[in-house]
């Protein structure tokens, strides 16, 4: 039935269940000294590559002022931690905390799915939210993620709150591309940027994740971290996955003859899943950005730019007209090989 379809976003290392946060300490240190100087931004844009930890970040600064909702509270703390054992975490792990509200995109029962936008009937939870008198008499706290799923209609519905917010409101927004955002929605905020994690705070964020959420992938995280750029949820999709293996594969080639592209190829023969392809069309999609950025500085980029387009267009083809994704990825790489041959 289509009820029975679970949330695949509600996993036990979700954001707002995380009881540490790793190599974010600068942009800790400046919530927490907002907190503490009385003069708390009602808006935060919390920005950054996917998976990094904005969210993490958000849910952690969002319990730790439900636990010190004033500036007294906040000066006798010296970071953001809240106890695990806390009513206040243990009500936010739970998405039970009357006081806090997750704006995300909706879920598509009927076709057992994600929707594909943040839409404007979910953004409109947050005026009735801040219509509301906090429960615990201190702040309201929305939690937007993600920025980039918002269309212009949910994004007007929030920005009409972010721009006359509530006494003691507060929004902190995750984005990912600060470029989809609109203008005016962006200049409402305070942005915090973060960065991404080195390898080994990486892994160190992999480490700690429940046992769960790396079965079957242990083996493989080392070579997952590699490929994710600091990304530990990157790095946890990637792990295990055939669309990773095929392209760590790719690049442990010396150069890329009719054969290989088509021994690469092979690997999406039907075994695969949609998201292994994905996968392996976006590491393969950057890598070639990459080559082309470098040779562009000694004045040879041409080729790989146009081969970097024309990959592009074609595997986003193949995706979107179900084509044979063997054959995509085989004439993917043959394209790479010629434009490697003309620079």
């Amino acid at each position: 039935m289509a009820e029975e379809f679970r949330d695949p976003r509600e996993v036990d290392w979700h954001p707002r269940r995380a009881q540490t946060l790793v190599g974010h300490e600068a942009a800790e240190a400046r919530l927490l000294q907002a907190c503490q100087s009385e003069k708390l931004h009602h808006a935060w844009l919390i920005t950054g590559a996917e998976g990094i930890g904005k969210a993490t970040l958000a849910y952690r600064f969002a319990k730790f002022l439900l636990q010190a909702p004033t500036a007294a509270e906040a000066k006798a703390h010296g970071g953001l931690h809240v106890s695990p054992e806390s009513h206040v975490f243990r009500q936010v792990a739970a998405g039970a905390h009357p006081d806090l509200l997750a704006v995300q995109r909706g879920v598509d029962y009927r076709n057992k799915r994600l929707k594909t936008e943040l839409a404007v009937e979910d953004a409109r939870a947050a005026p009735e939210f801040f219509s509301r008198t906090a429960a615990g008499g201190g702040w309201r706290i929305a939690v937007v993620d993600s920025a980039d799923e918002l269309n212009a209609a949910s994004a007007n519905a929030l920005l009409k709150v972010i721009e006359e917010p509530p006494r003691r409101s507060l929004f902190l927004i995750v984005c990912n591309n600060l470029g989809r955002l609109l203008p005016t929605l962006r200049s409402r905020c305070l942005t915090l940027p973060l960065s991404p994690l080195s390898d080994a705070q990486t892994l160190a964020v992999l480490r700690s994740l429940p046992e769960k959420a790396l079965e079957g992938k242990q083996d493989s995280l080392t070579e997952a971290v590699a490929l994710s750029k600091g990304s530990p949820g990157k790095a946890l999709r990637l792990a295990g996955s055939l669309g990773a293996q095929a392209f760590a594969a790719f690049q442990k080639r010396a150069r890329l003859s009719p054969a290989v592209a088509v021994e690469i190829g092979a690997a999406f023969s039907g075994r695969e899943t949609a998201e292994d392809f994905h996968m392996f069309c976006d590491l393969l999609v950057g890598w070639t950005g990459e080559q082309a950025r470098a040779a562009g500085l000694s004045g040879q980029g041409a080729a790989l730019a146009a081969a970097h387009d024309d990959i592009n267009s074609s595997l986003r083809q193949a995706d979107a007209l179900n084509l044979d994704r063997r054959q995509t990825v085989t004439d993917a790489l043959m394209r790479l090989e010629e434009a490697f041959r003309a620079s």
